[in-house]
């Protein structure tokens, strides 16, 4: 092959052999762009660097250089597996003629190294210094990076350790090639191998595959170095002035929220970002393939159960709950979900907060739903579910806690750029209510009323509660004036309104959202308060005796 310029705009290709190619630039024999072994000849040979945490398809892919008349280069773990596998692979030190220092963290970062991946092989200049130097060029650089993610995660690891796991010397070579990538091809991904090793046996690799390649080692590059800095960042307030985020592509999607948008799921894969317990690694035990929709409902339904004690059952229907209850017994705090709005709850999204039973499983039978999810599943009620197959069905292992969320960011697109803020994870629980009217709640009522203060938040804003005894009894969500909110809420509530309790996300800028509440027979209101007319709007609660108590907090979710 000729050194460096396989497929290239610089190479001129016409030998007989995929392995032993003329080289038209250089007429030196015994230079350093030909092998010491056919030096006599003129040609020169594929030389590779091969150093790789992930050694999925590595000795492939020696093997496959190799037969291509390939000199091998690497470094600790992979060439002693290459090694171990009969493949004839030299160690870094031969190319550099210089020992690996400081326990390893030195052994890459070379003249030798670097000087072979950036040289521009169509300038006369840059092949002059290589052959002044004694420089072989490097054609194909294979690297991927140590998992630092896995590795600060882990129980017990310190500062020091981490710091010896912030990998130097590999993305300095993918970045070296990924800028040189008409001259140097850049792996990073073990399932672009094959392709490659395919594409040098026909003696090209296309000038678009090299440059998707090179934006790929980039991206691998940067994804890691955003790893680095979130895990230095730490527990620190406030923004950084400038903000990466590590995405994994999980999978393509079959479309995005309509059918000619086109969409993919991927992982943030930062340190101290939520990464098991929640539908991004969830296992999929059955059913068809996940959407972009079912994604986000499946998201939403988490967040609900999450926020309550005891067996918990959300149903969620375009990011909204319209059905969620709490009981001892699962299967009644379904049935107590489902009754609250039967209507919308088919085709939504069923989250639960404790391993489903065979009773909750046959519970839902009935009813058509996209997708349930839940810590784990009992067997039998797997078997349950096994009767619609189309249902898509997924574990997460283990309950997901508010708290679990401290450090995740919540980042939206706008036009231009992001929107990024701490989580609503606000512990409600711990919040002091102040009672604004004349009646305080009853013990009842305010237990009723902290229940639906959790529902609220995860509903739309304008968003209205209506709840009683643990369980969502009617909601409005989304409307643009909030006594709109009430009046649906309560039309969903029905003859269930009267005796229920009321939460706002936000305050009422006007009595008559609480005026008709009252009408309904609502007997008590928690809500933010703040608005200007807080003295009409506790005035009219008075006025229909009820109590209401004021959080002090808001709850908008746009």
């Amino acid at each position: 092959m000729v050194g460096g310029a396989l497929g290239s705009a610089h190479s001129v290709m016409g030998a007989a052999s995929c392995g032993s190619l003329q080289d038209s630039r250089s007429s030196k024999k015994g230079g350093p762009w030909a092998l010491s072994s056919a030096s006599e000849k003129g040609v020169t040979a594929l030389r590779a660097i091969l150093s790789v945490y992930d050694k999925s398809g590595l000795v492939e892919l020696a093997r496959g250089l190799a037969a291509l008349g390939a000199e091998l280069y690497s470094t600790g773990g992979t060439m002693k597996a290459l090694a171990e596998t009969g493949v004839a692979v030299r160690s870094i030190s031969d190319l550099t003629g210089f020992p690996e220092i400081l326990d390893g963290r030195v052994k890459t970062l070379h003249p030798k190294v670097h000087g072979g991946i950036l040289a521009r092989r169509e300038l006369a200049e840059h092949r002059a210094q290589l052959e002044a130097h004694a420089i072989a060029p490097i054609d194909l650089v294979a690297v991927n990076l140590y998992p630092f993610v896995s590795t600060v995660t882990r129980p017990g690891v310190g500062l020091p350790e981490a710091l010896e796991n912030i990998d130097i010397g590999g993305p300095t070579m993918l970045r070296a090639a990924a800028k040189n990538f008409p001259d140097v091809l850049v792996l990073v991904d073990p399932a672009d191998y094959g392709p490659v090793v395919a594409g040098l046996q026909a003696g090209a690799i296309a000038p678009d595959t090299r440059r998707r390649l090179a934006a790929k080692a980039f991206a691998h590059v940067a994804a890691y170095d955003a790893a680095v800095a979130a895990y230095l960042r730490g527990q620190e307030e406030g923004f950084p002035e400038e903000l990466s985020f590590g995405l994994r592509k999980l999978q393509d999607l079959r479309y995005g929220e309509n059918p000619h948008q086109r969409a993919a799921f991927y992982a943030d894969v930062s340190p101290g970002v939520l990464v098991s317990h929640s539908v991004t690694w969830a296992r999929q035990l059955q059913g068809k393939e996940l959407s972009y929709n079912n994604i986000l409902d499946l998201d939403s339904a988490l967040g609900v159960v999450t926020e309550f004690q005891g067996p918990t059952v959300a149903i969620v229907k375009h990011n909204n709950p319209c059905g969620l209850a709490t009981h001892e017994r699962q299967a009644e705090a379904y049935r107590r979900a489902f009754a609250g709005d039967p209507v919308s709850a088919f085709g939504g999204i069923v989250a639960c907060n404790a391993t489903v039973d065979l009773e909750t499983a046959e519970a839902m039978a009935p009813t058509f739903f996209e997708a349930v999810i839940a810590p784990d599943f009992a067997p039998a009620a797997l078997e349950r579910f096994k009767r619609k197959r189309d249902l898509r069905v997924l574990a997460t292992g283990s309950a997901v806690t508010p708290s679990a969320n401290a450090r995740y960011l919540d980042v939206r697109r706008v036009r231009g750029g992001f929107l990024v803020q701490t989580p609503d994870s606000y512990p409600d629980d711990g919040i002091e209510l102040k009672t604004a009217t004349a009646r305080a709640p009853t013990s009842e009522e305010l237990a009723d009323l902290r229940y639906a203060w959790k529902i609220v938040k995860h509903i739309k804003s304008n968003a209205i509660v209506l709840a009683r005894d643990r369980a969502l009894l009617g909601m409005g969500a989304g409307q643009p004036n909030r006594v709109t909110s009430v009046k649906l809420a309560v039309e969903r509530a029905g003859a269930r309104a009267q005796g229920a309790v009321l939460a706002s996300d936000a305050f009422f800028p006007f009595p008559d959202g609480v005026e008709a509440a009252a009408a309904a027979g609502v007997t008590a209101i928690i809500q933010p308060g703040g608005s200007i007319r807080d003295q009409e709007i506790i005035a009219a609660a008075d006025k229909a005796g009820m109590a209401m108590v004021l959080t002090g907090v808001r709850h908008f979710k746009h």
